[in-house]
């Protein structure tokens, strides 16, 4: 007689069991596949392909392809990544009252920035015009710059409109990444030039009020 505990069909447990495995085992992918993006950049591989993306997360390739169709959803997470190892510098409080020692504080703050983040930048940079969230990102941090930069600059010198473009450009990642990778200066040599050159354009600005 059969016994009428035992089916061959799995009931509801046994199914979300399933699911619940299935989304486990997406997940872990989805993870390795970000560490392996994150790992194959930063050792200067600024556009790797899904068979090293593939091979360097230990998943097939397929599973890559799949997650690859969606790349903006990746980016965002690679994104919030770097935030968070970033923005605390970013944001810490400045030592100095004095204007121009701050333009100088937020040089050498953004030369650590920059080369913490320069091979995920350089990627960026090669990858938004393919991608609407790398695009918006790319303005975004334009904008934030711009606007951390005016945030230390008095009054008389924001009303400047060429001074501060100048200074903006002087003290972007371009000029970073122009520096380093182009000119193949050390990032003490970078900084220091970028240093100098905030140094000439202000040097005959009248500082006002300090």
């Amino acid at each position: 007689m059969t016994d009428p505990k035992i089916t061959p069909f799995p009931g509801p447990q046994a199914s979300d069991d399933s699911s619940d495995g299935r989304r486990q085992r997406s997940e872990r992918s989805r993870a390795q596949i970000i560490e392996a993006l994150f790992t194959l950049i930063r050792e200067g591989d600024m556009n790797p392909s899904a068979a090293r993306v593939a091979e360097r997360a230990a998943v097939g390739q397929r599973t890559v392809f799949r997650l690859f169709e969606d790349m903006d959803s990746l980016f965002g997470e690679m994104a919030e990544r770097i935030q968070s190892e970033v923005m605390p510098i970013v944001l810490a409080p400045y030592v100095s009252t004095d204007w121009t020692e701050r333009l100088a504080e937020l040089v050498r703050r953004r030369a650590d920035v920059f080369e913490r983040i320069f091979p995920f930048r350089v990627s960026a940079n090669l990858r938004r015009f393919q991608s609407r969230f790398l695009m918006d990102e790319y303005r975004r941090v334009l904008i934030f710059e711009r606007e951390s930069l005016k945030a230390i600059l008095p009054a008389h010198i924001v009303s400047d409109k060429r001074l501060v473009a100048a200074l903006e450009v002087t003290t972007g990642f371009q000029t970073w990444r122009r520096l380093r990778q182009d000119q193949g200066l050390t990032t003490e040599e970078a900084e220091g030039i970028m240093l100098f050159m905030v140094e000439r354009l202000i040097e005959s600005v009248p500082t006002g009020p300090r």
